[in-house]
């Protein structure tokens, strides 16, 4: 299979995450796959997870005839996005960016603790601006209309009692749209989708029932369903979007 070009998809840490859905399904499509992770989050958070998830993800998407390469890497050194981005272009190929990780431990206004607000914005903002920052290697320096390079990052609207999740993702929000605009002149094509309620294994039964019951087609998304999108938004027919915030959650209302 002729690859597509190298993508970058951070957050690959667990079988069962978003990310390896968005993996697995850009290896189908031709991509070869970068994956980034960082097993000590995913440890602190307790989360179902095998004992070598990202490497047995990597072994699945070289399934499909591609190069998939594992690249552990902590997003809250400031250091990372350029190691990371100078790994995933090491063929000169990198055409795309995957925002999937997160920082995401719950607290609300009165016991945020002042590290944790810097280690969700360490992470879910400023490391997503350093990645995209990074990634302007591979574009031209003279103006083009042509798709060169897309980003694609995952969004939350959480805001209360998960306070500094939502407030960091908030800011994700506008700086990707803002890549899309500033950068859109070099060929960058840069959204951001939110993808509602998946049940990657932090889910209690009670929370399940309660969020499908909010959601119009009566069950929750899955990887797959966010999957489905990205693979369009870094496809040649999604080419011309550009600096959105599109939902990718069947209509999910949350209550209130």
């Amino acid at each position: 299979m002729s690859s597509r070009g190298t993508v970058l998809i951070t957050g690959v840490g667990r079988r069962r995450g978003i990310a390896a859905g968005i993996a697995v399904d850009l290896a189908q499509d031709g991509w070869d796959v970068a994956l980034n992770h960082w097993t000590p989050y995913d440890a602190r958070l307790g989360l179902v997870q095998g004992a070598s998830d990202p490497e047995d993800i990597a072994v699945e998407c070289r399934s499909f005839g591609v190069h998939a390469d594992v690249v552990a890497g902590d997003l809250s050194d400031p250091g990372t996005p350029s190691r990371l981005i100078g790994a995933a272009n090491a063929r000169g190929d990198l055409r795309a960016l995957v925002l999937s990780h997160c920082e995401s431990v719950d607290s609300h206004t009165l016991d945020t603790s002042v590290e944790a607000w810097d280690r969700h914005f360490a992470v879910n903002a400023r490391a997503s601006w350093l990645l995209i920052k990074e990634l302007t290697r591979v574009l031209p320096q003279t103006p083009t209309s042509d798709a060169v390079a897309r980003v694609v990052a995952l969004t939350s609207d959480h805001t209360a009692f998960n306070l500094p999740y939502g407030a960091s993702k908030g800011a994700l929000d506008r700086l990707v749209q803002a890549a899309g605009v500033e950068l859109g002149p070099r060929g960058l094509r840069a959204n951001v989708i939110n993808p509602g309620p998946v049940d990657t294994g932090w889910m209690t039964p009670e929370w399940s029932a309660e969020l499908t019951a909010l959601t119009p087609p009566g069950r929750l998304g899955t990887p797959q369903d966010i999957a489905n999108v990205i693979r369009f938004l870094l496809s040649d027919a999604g080419g011309w979007i550009n600096a959105q915030l599109l939902k990718v959650d069947g209509g999910f209302k949350p209550a209130g």
